[in-house]
């Protein structure tokens, strides 16, 4: 803070004395203003310089105290946020709100369309060939021979024979049939999943009809090893107890109800209907491709 310094009549010494000029620098007159000195209230000038000598020297040091002590505030660390009681409130700001930008002449540009899902339909047929199994033991290759039709690939039963390693017992298992539809497709394009006991759990029917649904939309026939007998649609009893391979080459009803190509059946076009919570019970203790 600025000092107040108060004016008052300086006293002239008595006129048969002539003042002695004495030669005080710029600085001892800053410090003794400073430091709250008149020096023209002194009689003696020479006391007034040593006065104001002395004073100035008071001044220095206690102006190195305060800078000391100032370059201490300066150099203590800044108490940590976490330490502070309480948040140090914001001074209000005293600057007027500026004014609101004007709004922009340029059409804003439109959203950009989600990508649109493909729908699933509710029902869908392959088109695929036909053909009757030419032995009893070939109804592996003839199933999987369907399955390659729908792709565009015709094979001969026994060139799908040699690549499903089947012999006059059959074929093992749906992973030969998987095995062998990648061997022509290339890659891993089928799976082989299996319904390890019977009767096939609700969870299993589901996962049959997902799976059926997305290879019938994705072009896949689904080519099953199936065990004993089922009732189709129709209310005809189809029965192999020995096993058998079928395909699925299409579905209704959203996937409830599979179109059965058997490679054994002579009747019409070898085709017919089964519900899904059957086809997995007829699959039950063995698998299928998809």
């Amino acid at each position: 803070m600025k000092s107040s310094r108060t004016h008052q009549p300086a006293r002239h010494a008595a006129p048969s004395r002539l003042p002695r000029v004495v030669t005080i620098s710029g600085a001892l007159v800053a410090a003794a203003a400073a430091a709250g000195i008149m020096l023209s209230q002194v009689d003696d000038p020479q006391a007034a310089s040593a006065s104001v000598t002395r004073n100035v020297a008071k001044v220095v040091r206690v102006d190195d105290g305060r800078a000391a002590r100032g370059q201490a505030r300066a150099v203590a660390p800044a108490p940590s946020a976490t330490s502070a009681q309480a948040p140090a409130a914001s001074a209000p700001s005293s600057a007027s709100p500026s004014p609101a930008a004007p709004a922009s002449t340029h059409p804003a540009a439109p959203a950009s369309p989600s990508p649109s899902v493909p729908s699933v339909p509710a029902s869908k047929v392959l088109d695929y060939q036909f053909q009757l199994q030419p032995n009893y033991y070939y109804c592996g290759p003839a199933a999987t021979r369907i399955a390659l039709s729908a792709t565009g690939h015709i094979l001969s039963f026994d060139a799908i024979a040699k690549l499903l390693h089947t012999t006059t017992s059959g074929t093992d298992s749906a992973n030969d049939t998987t095995r062998g539809l990648n061997t022509v497709l290339g890659g891993n394009v089928y799976q082989t999943r299996e319904i390890p006991v019977s009767p096939a759990t609700p969870a299993q029917m589901d996962q049959l009809q997902a799976d059926v649904v997305r290879a019938i939309t994705g072009g896949r026939a689904v080519v099953t090893n199936i065990v004993h007998s089922v009732t189709d649609t129709s209310g005809t009893r189809h029965t192999y107890d020995g096993g058998h391979y079928v395909t699925i080459v299409g579905y209704k009803d959203d996937g409830r109800t599979v179109k059965i190509a058997d490679p054994a059946n002579p009747n019409g076009d070898g085709t017919y209907w089964v519900t899904t919570i059957d086809m997995a019970n007829w699959i039950a203790t063995h698998g299928y491709s998809y």
